[in-house]
Order: structure tokens, then C-alpha cells, then sequence
């Protein structure tokens, strides 16, 4: 059985807001980096072309512009984007000043993400979805909703999950490049980071 320490700290300290946490960490997985799901800008353009072509051909809605409704769910993404990265920053900053392990970076930017209503991974499709038909219910250029929000959803978080999901592949084939290295050392973590940077460069997904 692995060994369970628990690691206790003060995240936020503020006069109108103090949050006490407590987090499991397991020794067994120190080091272990997995894929997960990533909105990269180059890949904006062409998830609200999928988004509204699949929705407009199924008859879920219609649109007077179909160029402009993929601006409309473009910017939702961007929105996206730059809440992620203001986040990001905000947990550095928490981890920097709490003195506080690196290792516990994705919890922090979890607690971050949740404290002001924003969603990461699986519940950041969620999410997007419900800003996207959000969007569409105040947008000029989609004229008519024939489709539930349930509908719709369920069909965005397929195509969402088709380009959001190049992580898992990218993990997947660095882990392949690099299995002669002992996972979880310092080597393996070094190289693994090096090799998903050069395949990250190859396919134009730098952000």
C-alpha cells in the first residue's frame, strides 16, 4: 500500500475570505505527469467551424452568418483562454508566496478555478458549452434555437473533446520515446517535458 502523508496550508488569506485545505499526497505517483485536455489557439478557429457546422446541418439552429457565428463562439473561447492563463498565473503566485510545493500546483489552480466559478478539464467543456449557448441565445447572427440546450450540448462536447484531447495523444507518444527511462525520476520528468515541448513545436501547438 502506498504511503499517504497529508500536506495541510493556508491557501488564501484574505478579510473576507480564508480557506483552510487539506490534501492527500500519495508517494506512489510523485513525478507521474499525465495528458489532459488543453485549448490550444490554433485549434479556435476550427472548433467553431466543426461547432457550427455540425449544429446548423442537424437543424439545431439557424444562422444568417455562418462566418459570424463562429466569431461569436470563437470569442467564448478566447474568453476561455485568458481566464485559464490569468489562473495559471494567480496559483504561481499563491505557490510562490505560500512557499508551498510545486507538486501541488494543480490543486491550487483547482480551488482558484472553482473559487471563481471557472471550469478545468472535463467541467471546462461544461463550461464552454453553456457560455457557447449562452452566446447563442444573445447573438445577431444566429436567428433560430430549434434544438435543446441538452442537445446541443451533448453534440459540442464530442467535437470539444475530439480537439481538446491532442494531449492524451501527444502523452501518449512521448511516453512511447521515452520508456527506456524510469518514470517519476528526475531524468524521466526532465525528458519528458524536453520531448512533449518538441512534439507540442511540430504540430504549432505552443500555447
Amino acid at each position: 500500500m502506498a504511503n499517504v502523508a497529508k500536506v495541510r496550508f493556508w491557501l488564501f488569506n484574505r478579510s473576507d475570505f480564508l480557506l483552510y485545505c487539506t490534501f492527500s499526497k500519495c508517494a506512489s505517483h510523485r513525478g507521474n505527469v499525465r495528458g489532459e485536455m488543453k485549448l490550444y489557439s490554433a485549434k479556435i478557429p476550427k472548433i467553431s467551424e466543426d461547432l457550427i457546422k455540425q449544429l446548423v446541418e442537424d437543424g439545431d439552429i439557424e444562422v444568417e452568418s455562418r462566418e459570424e457565428a463562429q466569431l461569436d463562439i470563437q470569442s467564448v473561447l478566447n474568453e476561455y483562454k485568458r481566464m485559464d492563463r490569468e489562473i495559471t498565473e494567480k496559483s504561481k503566485d499563491l505557490i510562490e508566496n505560500r512557499n508551498l510545493p510545486h507538486g501541488h500546483f494543480s490543486k491550487v489552480k483547482r480551488l482558484e478555478a472553482d473559487r471563481r466559478g471557472f471550469g478545468l478539464g472535463e467541467d471546462g467543456i461544461i463550461w464552454i458549452c453553456n457560455q457557447i449557448l449562452e452566446t447563442m441565445m444573445q447573438s445577431n447572427f444566429v436567428e433560430e434555437i430549434f434544438a435543446s440546450d441538452a442537445d446541443m450540448r451533448r453534440k459540442m462536447k464530442v467535437i470539444l473533446h475530439r480537439h481538446m484531447m491532442v494531449d492524451e495523444e501527444m502523452d501518449f507518444e512521448v511516453r512511447q520515446r521515452i520508456k527506456n527511462l524510469q518514470e517519476g525520476g528526475d531524468a524521466w520528468n526532465v525528458e519528458y517535458s524536453k520531448v512533449m515541448d518538441q512534439i507540442r513545436n511540430k504540430r504549432g501547438l505552443k500555447d
